[in-house]
C-alpha cells in the first residue's frame, strides 16, 4: 500500500475512532462485528445436518425437536415465521458471548452503554472470554463492581437469522422451547433503551408459550419437571430480590461510606448462606452454582428487576386480549408512547 493511501487510511479511522467515542469503542464494535459474522457464516441449515452422515444421532434427536418446537411458535404464538432458529451452528465453547455489568461502588444502578440497533443497555458482551476479562479488568482499575457472566443465547432482533447454537440445543425440550419463545419474542416488539419493557414482554411469551406447548405435546414427567424448576427459578429470583432490597436501604441510608461497605459484605455474607439453606430445600441441586462463581458484588444484583419488573402486567395483558395477535398489537400500541406513560400504563396493569 503506497504512503498516501496508508494516511488514508489511518486518517478516516481516525473520524471512526471520534465518531463512535474512541478507538476502544472501534475495537469494541469490531470485535462484535466479526463474531457475528463467524456465527452467521458457520450456520448450516438444519436438513444439511440432517443429511450428512457423521451428524450424530443425539444431535439430530435435538434438531428434530428444535424443529417441532419453531413450527409451535409459528402455528399457536404467532411468532415470526422467518429464517430464525432453521440453521445450526457448532460453536468451539460453552457461550456464544461473555456480557460484563458493572455498578458504581455503593449503588445497584448499572452503567449503560448504547448501541446504534439496541439502544441503552447495561451490558457489554464480547465473543471471547479473554476481552470480556480484560475489560472487566479495566472496570474493577476504575472501582467499579464487575461481573463477567456467560450467554448461550441472543437475538439480533431480526436483522440476521439467528441459529440454533451448541451452546443450548442440549437444554431440555421445554428449557429448549423457553429460550426459543423468549428469543423471537424479541423480533415481535423491541424498545430500544427499555430493558424491563423488552424483557418482562418476552418473559410473558415464554411463560405462556412453554405452558400451552406442554400441554400440547409434552407428558406428565415433563410438567412436573417444569413446574419443578419454575418453583425453584422463583425461589432464587425472590431470595436476589430480598438481598437486593436490602442493599438498597443501605446505600439509601445516612451511614458513612465505611459503614456502607462493611454492612454490604454482610448482605453479602448473609446472602451466601441463606442460598445453601434453599439449596437444602430443593434435596441439593446445584443449578445456581455457577451464579456464585465470582465474588459477589452489586453487579451480581443489578439486573436482577429487569427481567420481571413488569411480567405481571403483561400476564394480565395477554390474559385480557385473550390471543397472542391481539396481545402483540396491544404491546406494540404501548410501545409507541413515551417511556414515562408506557411505565405508568404498567404499573397500573400489575396493580389489584
Amino acid at each position: 500500500m503506497a504512503p498516501l493511501a496508508r494516511w488514508s487510511v489511518r486518517f478516516a479511522l481516525g473520524i471512526v475512532c471520534l465518531s463512535l467515542g474512541g478507538c476502544t469503542q472501534l475495537r469494541y464494535y469490531t470485535q462484535a462485528a466479526q463474531g457475528q459474522y463467524v456465527l452467521w457464516s458457520g450456520a448450516r441449515p438444519i436438513d444439511d445436518w440432517m443429511q450428512d452422515p457423521t451428524t450424530e444421532p443425539r444431535l439430530k434427536a435435538r434438531l428434530r425437536k428444535a424443529q417441532e418446537i419453531r413450527r409451535f411458535a409459528v402455528s399457536e404464538l404467532d411468532l415470526p415465521d422467518n429464517g430464525s432458529y432453521r440453521r445450526y451452528a457448532a460453536l468451539p465453547r460453552p457461550f456464544v458471548l461473555w456480557s460484563v455489568v458493572a455498578t458504581p461502588e455503593l449503588s445497584l444502578q448499572p452503567l449503560q452503554w448504547c448501541f446504534p440497533i439496541a439502544g441503552c443497555v447495561s451490558y457489554r458482551g464480547y465473543y471471547s472470554k479473554d476481552e470480556a476479562l480484560a475489560y472487566a479488568a479495566e472496570l474493577r482499575a476504575q472501582h467499579y463492581d464487575v461481573q463477567v457472566g456467560g450467554v448461550p443465547a441472543y437475538s439480533t432482533l431480526g436483522w440476521f437469522d439467528d441459529p440454533l447454537l451448541s451452546t443450548f440445543i442440549n437444554y431440555n425440550d421445554a428449557e429448549l422451547a423457553r429460550l426459543i419463545f423468549h428469543e423471537l419474542a424479541h423480533q415481535v416488539v423491541y424498545v430500544p433503551g427499555d430493558s424491563a419493557f423488552n424483557e418482562s414482554f418476552a418473559g410473558a411469551v415464554e411463560e405462556a408459550g412453554v405452558q400451552r406447548w406442554l400441554a400440547s405435546a409434552g407428558n406428565d414427567t415433563m410438567r412436573a419437571a417444569y413446574v419443578q424448576y419454575a418453583a425453584r427459578r422463583q425461589d432464587f429470583l425472590a431470595l436476589l430480590l430480598h438481598y437486593r432490597g436490602e442493599l438498597e436501604a443501605v446505600y439509601a441510608s445516612e451511614a458513612s461510606d465505611a459503614d456502607k461497605r462493611a454492612r454490604k459484605a454482610q448482605v453479602f455474607a448473609a446472602l451466601q448462606d441463606a442460598y445453601q439453606l434453599l439449596k437444602q430445600n430443593w434435596a441439593g441441586f446445584a443449578g445456581y452454582d455457577r451464579w456464585f462463581e465470582q465474588p459477589l458484588s452489586n453487579a451480581h444484583l443489578a439486573s436482577v428487576a429487569t427481567y420481571n419488573e413488569f411480567l405481571p402486567a403483561f400476564k394480565k395483558l395477554l390474559e385480557e386480549k385473550k390471543n397472542f395477535r391481539a396481545f402483540y398489537a396491544a404491546v406494540h400500541t404501548m410501545s409507541q408512547i413515551k417511556k414515562p406513560e408506557r411505565r405508568r400504563a404498567l404499573e397500573q396493569l400489575s396493580s389489584p
